[in-house]
């Protein structure tokens, strides 16, 4: 048995030492938000944050999360309540197939929880590993710089930066 800590719970998972982070989730725990989409740690649709880092799930063995604290999509409101990243993306339209939403949603969230006003170029340069097969990019930007705002902060013009 190894013990992790999701969303604040600690929960038992009797699974091998190496079983990555991503199937005790989804298979042991019912944590269904984080998707398996390359196994490779090269698309981010299985994103979640591990000690408030975005990390790639699909690669983390779950022996090396002790004492470590993991959130998942799931800790970020409800369907009725949603937090402020999921009431933007869902006010965006961010999602056309939806598989990526989950990962991009976490990463985000590691960002502003970090920063509350980056610069345009913060805002992509922390999104870029993780992949929007749809091509809602644009979308997705639009999303976060809406929720930054609604967290009390926004995305800064890189122009403001340079003065």
């Amino acid at each position: 048995m190894i013990t992790l800590i999701v969303n604040g719970v600690s929960h038992q998972v009797d699974a091998t030492p190496d079983t990555p982070l991503l199937y005790a989730l989804r298979n042991d725990l019912g944590f269904n938000g984080a998707k398996f989409g390359c196994g490779l740690g090269q698309c981010g649709a299985c994103t979640v944050l591990v000690d408030d880092k975005p990390a790639f799930s699909c690669l983390l063995p779950i022996a090396a999360l002790a004492e470590r604290k993991v959130r998942t999509i799931e800790s970020l409101g409800t369907r009725e309540k949603p937090g402020a990243l999921p009431a933007a993306f869902e006010a965006e339209q961010a999602a056309q197939c939806g598989y990526c939403i989950a990962g991009m949603i976490m990463r985000a969230q590691a960002l502003l929880e970090r920063n509350t006003r980056p610069t345009e170029a913060e805002l992509r340069a922390h999104m870029a590993p993780n992949l929007c097969r749809c091509g809602t990019h644009m979308r997705i930007l639009r999303a976060v710089r809406r929720a930054a705002t609604a967290m009390g902060g926004g995305v800064r013009n890189d122009a403001e930066d340079a003065l």
